[in-house]
């Protein structure tokens, strides 16, 4: 409103709607930006939050996730191994029907670390450590350079050498002598580090003979001339554990390769017993032996058992 005074002079009155309007808008403003800071500081502290407890349930499940026991291999993947493994026409190879037999028996036991003992570092080491990746598999070689050398060049075996002191030309004096000895030195049940059995292996790694052996294969050592040590000792060693287990499955899975051959497959008869036979197709026999008392005295329950049909 102007007005005009007498000395010339004009007054401008501001009318008090005007001011109530600028300090109205200034409000609101401030108003806005509050509540935009608010929102903002309860956005960030709601997802720094959300972040600290998504990283705290990613370390449980990572923590549980190892120390849980590890899963069973994968049947399919089990299955593509035997097969890339078997399809060599080299004669020094497995067959796949051999491979899936000691296959499925470590299977059996894959809910609890399977341990799998193996006489002979063969073309099938690698494949035998895959099978069984989350149990412990021991391999023993006659031959100390070619144990060193697969354990520097796969990390992931366990090999030791052991001395054969056997000729294949000797079968029936060290057969002869182990009956002799049944109930001393070549007792069916006894921690063989401490006998003197001409055909038990005391040699080994000491902790080897604490082990409850669950799948044993002999595929070693060597044995197609007279002067060569031959299997005699390995399956006569693989017979002792396997009865002397003490805790456990009471049952074991021996595989003996070259079955077919005669020493070979007089040598288990003799340690294995056809009674203990589930299975000689080839050149593989499967053989599952039980836990027995220390107080036994002989290998096998018949002298002359007949085979399974």
């Amino acid at each position: 409103m102007k007005n005009n005074l007498s000395n010339g002079t004009k007054l401008i009155l501001l009318h008090p709607y005007i001011q109530k309007q600028g300090s109205s808008n200034r409000l609101w403003l401030l108003a806005v930006v509050s509540f935009l800071t608010l929102a903002f500081l309860l956005t960030l502290i709601y997802t720094r939050e959300s972040i600290s407890i998504s990283s705290s349930s990613s370390s449980t499940v990572v923590s549980a996730a190892a120390g849980a026991t590890a899963p069973p291999l994968p049947a399919a993947v089990s299955r593509a191994l035997i097969h890339y493994a078997s399809i060599s026409n080299r004669t020094d190879r497995m067959s796949q029907a051999e491979i899936k037999q000691i296959a499925d028996a470590l299977r059996q036991c894959s809910r609890r670390p399977c341990n799998f003992l193996v006489f002979g570092l063969t073309h099938e080491m690698l494949l035998w450590r895959s099978i069984n990746y989350n149990g412990r598999t021991v391999f023993i070689d006659e031959n100390r350079y070619y144990a060193a050398y697969v354990e520097e060049k796969y990390p992931e075996i366990e090999a030791y050498d052991v001395q054969y002191a056997t000729r294949l030309s000797e079968l029936p004096e060290l057969i002869a002598a182990v009956k002799e000895q049944v109930r001393n030195e070549c007792r069916p049940v006894q921690n063989l580090l401490f006998s003197e059995c001409k055909l038990g292996l005391n040699d080994l790694p000491n902790q080897l003979y604490e082990i409850d052996w669950d799948v044993i294969l002999v595929d070693g050592p060597r044995g197609y001339w007279p002067e060569a040590p031959g299997r005699m000792a390995a399956i006569f060693t693989a017979g002792v554990l396997a009865r002397s287990k003490r805790g456990g499955n009471p049952k074991t899975h021996v595989f003996v390769h070259d079955f077919n051959m005669e020493v070979d497959r007089i040598t288990s008869d003799e340690f294995l017993c056809r009674e203990n036979l589930v299975k000689a197709k080839g050149a593989m026999g499967h053989f599952v032996l039980e836990r027995m008392d220390g107080a036994t005295v002989s290998f096998c329950r018949s002298s002359h058992p007949s085979p399974p049909s």
